[in-house]
């Protein structure tokens, strides 16, 4: 099992930062195109704010 790579900070901001592009995603925007792309990204921030792992956080690390 991993370990979460963040902080209590960031994952609030993370999942309340990818809340707001969701909405705005699926309601302000519809279909567009932009919309789709803030809904991956939303719930990508959403999942990591969530699970507390960030992907980019861990390959960063590595190469230290």
């Amino acid at each position: 099992m991993m370990n979460a790579d963040e902080g209590t900070i960031d994952r609030v901001v993370r999942a309340v930062l990818g809340v707001v592009l969701l909405y705005v995603g699926l309601f302000v925007l519809g279909g567009a195109t932009l919309g789709v792309a803030l809904d991956v990204l939303g719930l990508l921030a959403v999942f990591t704010g969530a699970t507390g792992l960030c992907p980019l956080y861990r390959t960063s690390c590595a190469t230290e």
